[in-house]
């Protein structure tokens, strides 16, 4: 069991988080590699959350993939930044489980700077998400979204 904000998850429902995490990651990905398409930092962090959720990656090693990607999203802006740091909340999932939320709430950040011109390109991203959410995590992602919104720019909301 993994202790998590509100109680417990067990083992397989925290790798299901790391999974949708990089699902969400991913999703954006191709913000950050139109931009450095020779930096695999960001997709080495996404398939590191995938790794670790399949018991074939320490922790520690996952962890320090996403800080390899947000090490590549530093010196960016935008879309290509959010994307980074999205891979590398993913890949910090098996150290601290809350980082779905990082991962899921940087996508929509992305989304929203790659299209700063459509106000409902955050919602449609968080929808996209949401529609990917395993039943088995189902609720205790939106109640962890609903609670913490404020803290992840409020892209939450409905």
């Amino acid at each position: 069991m993994t202790v998590r904000r509100g109680g417990t998850l067990s083992d397989p429902d925290h790798r299901l988080l790391a999974l949708w995490a990089a699902e969400c990651a991913e999703h954006v990905l191709h913000f950050f590699e139109d931009v450095r398409p020779s930096d695999t930092r960001p997709r080495d962090a996404v398939e590191a959350a995938r790794v670790w959720a399949r018991g074939e990656l320490t922790m520690m090693d996952a962890r320090a993939r996403g800080g390899h990607a947000m090490g590549a999203a530093r010196p960016l802006r935008g879309a290509a930044r959010y994307a980074a740091y999205a891979a590398g909340q993913a890949a910090c999932v098996g150290h601290v489980p809350e980082h779905d939320l990082g991962a899921a709430a940087y996508a929509i950040k992305a989304a929203q700077a790659a299209h700063p011109g459509d106000p409902s390109a955050g919602r449609r991203e968080r929808d996209w998400q949401r529609d990917r959410l395993p039943e088995e995590v189902r609720a205790l992602v939106l109640e962890d979204q609903a609670r913490r919104n404020a803290i992840c720019w409020s892209v939450f909301e409905d």
